[in-house]
């Protein structure tokens, strides 16, 4: 797209004007009715148009610019109005055929959109390039205006430009994430090529290939890991029974060791059905939307400036599930489905870990560590305590290996899961504590509801290490309707 110019807030000086010499004060840069328009100085560009300078108003400047594509570019809708209703056409072009509705895209001007097609702007309007004001607001990354002129003035978000190219397209290609999910919520054109035979999303498709897809296809992939993690604990359940308890090159148990055995294998048939309860139980996932609607439903329908649902987050709309999905949670690939405060996909429970069953996950993480714990410390208090007889040459360690190879290899395989039992839940707890998801805490700069007007991290749904933690253990989950969010009327005039 052929450059546009931006006026800098300290004025911008047309081709031959001459500079200030050192220690003198800058001139005035409303000199005239285009620069009075690109400032938004309505009272200086009304007393210019007073003196006999109305003509301006319907004529480019020398470099080819409207006035009214100055204010449009600087949002400025009451100088937009000015104009006109004093002569100025608000279809009025460029030398490259863009009208005041581009420009106004570039910085998503939408207050000043709608006093353009108010008055009969063509929103379908295209350059020289066949960019339109979709195709601009894309390449931009100007969501919010992109979405103004589609839910409100009916713009082809599937529009093709002289090469081919969709808002889409120049979406993926400026990496405007936001835009791209709203496009795709929309229901824009995934596969359809330009000129060059290149799909908005085909570099990306065909260079992104994880490990899951690879070596765990199609349904292998959403049963995850879970089998393995059942085999290995029954593994070291049954070298626990064989190799620690009834060992017969092992001395005879205490009944002390014994009672704190049974201890152990009765907390792992508990900790298995609490396995089996977390594996299957619903996460919290949201209903998708599974009809073919128009495309002004849900988006197109909500009242922007008294809704409770859409706080102006365009992470909230999931282009899978074609909902507006409520803070915090996320779309899970490979449970398609979108998960209420989504923590993260356990591919060792074949699960999603989210609001309706993080209580559970951290139970069974807890069980896991005082069966593990139990384990070991049977399994230690069996080896260090079993009467040998070294030869001068031998080890205790070479000895143990050799003689009990299975309860050797049980203390590994114990120690080994207790290790990263004890280091998931430290990190569960600590999040608990703080009230911030795992996706949160890995994704927090992606997040712009995670950060403060300084821009620094912020989480505005702790309430507190003692609050956090009363919550989940008695509800098993926190309370998210405490927080108020903004409504997307108060985001765009922020913005």
């Amino acid at each position: 797209m052929a450059e546009i110019e931006v006026v800098s807030s300290d004025g911008a000086r047309r081709d031959g004007e001459e500079r200030p010499r050192p220690g003198e004060p800058d001139p005035d840069p409303v000199v005239d009715v285009y620069s009075a328009a690109a400032y938004g100085d309505l009272d200086r560009l009304r007393g210019f148009v007073e003196q006999g300078a109305a003509a301006a108003l319907r004529e480019p400047d020398g470099n080819g610019y409207h006035a009214l594509q100055w204010a449009a570019l600087n949002n400025y809708p009451h100088v937009a109005l000015y104009i006109i209703e004093h002569g100025g056409d608000v279809n009025a072009a460029d030398h490259t055929r863009q009208t005041a509705l581009h420009w106004a895209a570039v910085r998503g001007s939408t207050s000043v959109a709608d006093v353009l097609m108010e008055h009969g702007a063509r929103v379908e309007a295209a350059d020289v390039n066949g960019y339109r004001a979709v195709h601009v607001a894309s390449q931009y990354g100007q969501t919010s205006f992109l979405h103004h002129i589609i839910s409100k003035y009916g713009a082809d978000f599937d529009a093709l430009d002289n090469d081919g190219r969709s808002a889409l397209h120049w979406a993926a290609y400026k990496g405007n994430a936001d835009t791209i999910r709203l496009l795709l919520f929309l229901g824009a054109n995934q596969v359809r090529q330009d000129k060059n035979g290149t799909c908005p999303f085909s570099v990306s498709n065909a260079t992104k290939v994880s490990f899951e897809d690879k070596y765990f296809p199609g349904r292998s992939r959403k049963i995850g890991y879970a089998p393995f993690l059942f085999a290995y604990l029954v593994v070291c359940l049954v070298l626990f029974l064989n190799s620690i308890v009834f060992a017969p090159n092992f001395s005879r148990i205490t009944a002390t060791a014994g009672l704190w055995s049974w201890a152990a294998v009765t907390l792992f048939f508990a900790s298995q059905v609490m396995f089996y309860r977390v594996s299957r139980k619903n996460p919290g996932f949201i209903k998708a939307n599974t009809k073919r609607h128009d495309p002004k439903e849900p988006l197109m329908e909500i009242d922007l400036a008294n809704s409770s649902t859409w706080t102006g987050n365009w992470s909230q709309l999931c282009p899978t599930c074609k909902i507006i999905r409520p803070m915090r949670s996320k779309h899970c690939p490979t449970c398609k489905h979108c998960v209420e405060q989504f923590d993260h996909h356990c591919p060792w429970i074949s699960n999603c870990v989210g609001k309706r069953n993080k209580w559970d996950f951290f139970v069974f993480l807890w069980m896991g560590i005082a069966t593990s714990f139990l384990g070991a410390a049977v399994g230690f208090h069996r080896l260090w305590t079993e009467p040998i007889v070294l030869s001068p040459s031998e080890s205790w360690i070479h000895f143990m290996v050799t003689k009990h190879p299975g309860a050797v290899l049980f203390m590994f395989l114990d120690v080994f899961l207790l290790t990263g039992a004890l280091i998931l839940t430290g990190a569960q707890a600590v999040q608990i504590a703080r009230n911030i998801t795992t996706n949160e805490a890995a994704n927090r700069s992606r997040y712009t509801y995670l950060r403060g007007p300084d821009g620094r991290f912020r989480n505005p749904y702790s309430q507190g290490c003692q609050r956090n933690c009363t919550d989940f253990l008695i509800n098993g989950y926190s309370n998210d309707e405490e927080v108020a969010w903004p409504t997307l009327q108060q985001t765009v005039q922020r913005s």
